[in-house]
């Protein structure tokens, strides 16, 4: 199978660490075509309140309350990685995301970050999801 071409304006950007950064659209098309598993690595109060991506597998990277490293991190990521298919990784705003992505990588999977996260970063009001993320690009989401 071969990835959909990536969008001139959002190509792979390379890292040291994991796979690379990519655009929430290049990580919907790389979903949507069986290519990729998505995994929000955000809390469970996060995908319950704020929103989620349908298809994405929930696995946090860090748990509320506290935000102490989810121990059973590893050994879900090496479950959902060990068909050998590239992990998109999600979080807010693409922070927590790139930790996660690290951690997968040393485990010996092949794991990309995806930019902007669920919601982007604040504007200049503090207010999230009008300046970029998932959600502001359209892509499939729901809310309970």
């Amino acid at each position: 199978m071969t990835s959909p071409a990536v969008p001139s304006d959002a190509p792979i950007q390379p890292t040291e660490g994991y796979a690379g950064d990519i655009s929430p659209q290049q990580a919907c098309a790389w979903l949507e075509a069986g290519e990729a598993v998505l995994v929000d690595v955000r809390t469970d109060a996060e995908r319950e309140w704020v929103g989620q991506v349908p298809g994405a597998q929930p696995l946090a990277w860090k748990q509320w309350p506290g935000m102490a490293i989810n121990p059973e991190f590893d050994k879900g990521i090496r479950a959902l990685g060990a068909d050998g298919r590239k992990l998109v990784l999600l979080c807010r705003s693409g922070v927590r995301s790139i930790a996660a992505a690290q951690r997968a990588t040393e485990l010996g999977l092949t794991a990309y970050n995806i930019l902007e996260g669920f919601e982007g970063n604040p504007d200049a009001q503090a207010h999230r999801g009008l300046t970029g993320g998932w959600k502001f690009r359209g892509l499939p989401w729901r809310q309970n």
